[in-house]
């Protein structure tokens, strides 16, 4: 890395209102729609939308309702797909707790955001409990 900051492609983003269910299901069709179109193959554009299901799910479970946001981005000669999961919910009292494989303050298996950052090639997590929760992570090309 050469500490430039990301930059914004000339690319319109997508921005998905998180309230239901059904908005789980069309912020998946669109993350994968938009990772293809910006050249990520079949596989990769999968990942990306498979990133988007958990964050997304996320969002109603934890939170009831957020947004999230999928644009291009490129960094020097890298160009990617970067994914922002943004809530005003109650936030998350300890990060490193619920980054750890098998943690769960929800009943569920607690794989998805370990899971998410596997997944994806770069992943940051900010939280203020009372305040909400933001989950940016990134695909690059190749």
């Amino acid at each position: 890395m050469n500490g430039e900051s990301p930059k914004r492609v000339l690319v319109e983003p997508v921005r998905i209102r998180i309230v239901e269910d059904r908005d789980v299901i069309q912020a998946v069709l669109a993350a994968r729609r938009f990772a293809s179109a910006n050249g990520l193959d079949a596989n990769v554009a999968n990942q990306v939308a498979t990133a988007v299901s958990e964050l997304a799910r996320n969002i109603i479970k934890y939170a009831g309702r957020g947004e999230i946001l999928i644009a291009g981005v490129e960094k020097g000669s890298r160009s990617g797909v970067e994914v922002v999961s943004r809530d005003r919910g109650p936030g998350i009292a300890d990060i490193e707790q619920a980054m750890s494989d098998h943690f769960s303050s929800g009943g569920t298996l607690g794989l998805g955001l370990p899971g998410v950052k596997r997944m994806m090639d770069e992943f940051a997590i900010e939280s203020t409990p009372g305040h909400g929760t933001t989950v940016t992570v990134t695909k690059w090309l190749g």
